[in-house]
C-alpha cells in the first residue's frame, strides 16, 4: 500500500479547512484544495506549498461551489482524481455560519445554509464514495460545530445545518463499515477563523455571552486534532474538555470507535448530564436578564 495520501479538503482556502490541509502536507501528503474564491485559493496554496516536506508533494486547487450543482462537482473531482489519484481522506470542510434571532433571521438564510453546510457535504461525499468502495479503504471527515450537538439561542439557521450532518455521517458509516471505509464527524468549539469574525458582526447578545463561557480555539489545534482522529478511524472527534463533554453527553446510539471508549460514556454520562443542567441553567438565566434589560430600557426610552 502506497504511503502517500491524497487528501481533498472543500472550504480549504481559509479557517480550518487551509489549517487541516497544512497540517497534512506536513505528513507527507498530496492536496487538492476546493473553495469558491480564487484569489483566497492561490493564497492558500502558497502558505500550503510552504510545508512540503519533500518536492514530490503537490497542491491542486479547484474553484467551485460544492452545494450548487451535483453534475459540476463530481466532474472537477473527477479531475482532480485524474491527477492525483484517488482521494484516500475527503475532508468536508466547507461551511457558514450566522447567527440572529428566530424572526429576524431572513427566511432564504435557512435554505441557503442547509445548502452550504449539508448538501455542500453530501455532493463531495457523493462524488467520492464510489472509488472508495472500489478500493476498499478511505476516510470520510465531516466538520459540524458544537451547535451541531446542541441547539442554543441565535443559532435556528446554523445549528440544524450541522446537526443534519451527524445523520448523514452515521447512517453511512453504518453503509461503509463493511468496505473499510471509515467516518469521522468533527465538533469544533468556536474558532478563530474569518468566519467567527465575520458573525461576530451580527451576534444577538444572548449568543455572544453563552459562547464566552467557553473560550475561543485555534484553527491550528483544531487541525491537528480532528486530523489525527481521522487517520485513527474515530468517529467521534472533540476538542478540549467541553468538547470532550459534550461528545460524551450526546454520544446516543453513534458508533464507537474503541471498548474503552463506550465505557467511558457509560461512566460519566450522570455525571455530565447534572453539569450540564447548571449550564442549561445559566443559559437560560442569560436569556432571561437580557429580555429584562431590553423591556426596562424601551420603558425608560418611552419615559423619555
Amino acid at each position: 500500500s502506497k504511503t502517500v495520501s491524497t487528501i481533498l479538503v472543500t472550504g480549504g482556502s481559509s479557517g480550518i479547512g487551509k489549517c487541516i490541509a497544512i497540517e497534512c502536507y506536513r505528513q507527507g501528503a498530496f492536496i487538492t484544495l476546493v473553495a469558491r474564491n480564487e484569489e483566497k485559493l492561490l493564497q492558500a496554496k502558497k502558505e500550503v506549498e510552504k510545508c512540503a516536506i519533500n518536492d514530490k508533494q503537490v497542491v491542486l486547487c479547484i474553484s467551485v461551489d460544492v452545494s450548487s450543482d451535483y453534475s459540476q462537482v463530481e466532474s472537477v473531482i473527477k479531475q482532480a482524481q485524474e491527477k492525483l489519484g484517488p482521494v484516500d481522506m475527503l475532508v468536508n470542510c466547507a461551511g457558514t455560519s450566522m447567527s440572529g434571532k428566530f424572526e429576524e433571521v431572513e427566511v432564504d438564510r435557512f435554505k441557503k445554509l442547509m445548502e452550504v453546510n449539508y448538501l455542500g457535504s453530501v455532493y463531495p461525499t457523493r462524488a467520492v464514495i464510489t472509488t472508495m468502495k472500489e478500493r476498499r479503504m478511505g476516510r470520510i471527515m465531516f466538520v459540524s460545530s458544537q451547535a451541531g450537538q446542541i441547539g442554543l439561542f441565535g443559532y435556528t439557521a446554523y445549528s440544524p445545518s450541522k446537526f443534519a450532518l451527524r445523520g448523514l455521517a452515521e447512517s453511512l458509516q453504518m453503509e461503509i463499515k463493511p468496505y473499510n471505509i471509515y467516518v469521522t464527524v468533527a465538533y469544533p468549539p468556536d474558532t478563530d477563523t474569518p468566519g467567527l469574525a465575520e458573525e461576530n458582526k451580527t451576534k444577538p447578545l444572548e449568543t455572544r455571552l453563552i459562547s464566552e463561557t467557553s473560550g475561543v480555539c485555534q484553527p491550528e489545534q483544531v487541525a491537528k486534532i480532528v486530523v489525527r482522529d481521522a487517520v485513527q478511524g474515530n468517529f467521534n472527534s472533540s476538542v478540549g474538555p467541553d468538547g470532550y463533554m459534550l461528545s460524551a453527553l450526546t454520544c446516543g446510539m453513534s458508533p464507537v470507535t474503541s471498548i474503552t471508549e463506550g465505557l467511558q460514556q457509560i461512566v460519566t454520562m450522570g455525571l455530565f448530564r447534572t453539569i450540564a443542567l447548571f449550564y442549561l441553567g445559566s443559559f437560560d438565566s442569560i436569556v432571561r436578564r437580557c429580555m429584562i434589560q431590553r423591556e426596562q430600557s424601551k420603558a425608560a426610552d418611552k419615559r423619555e
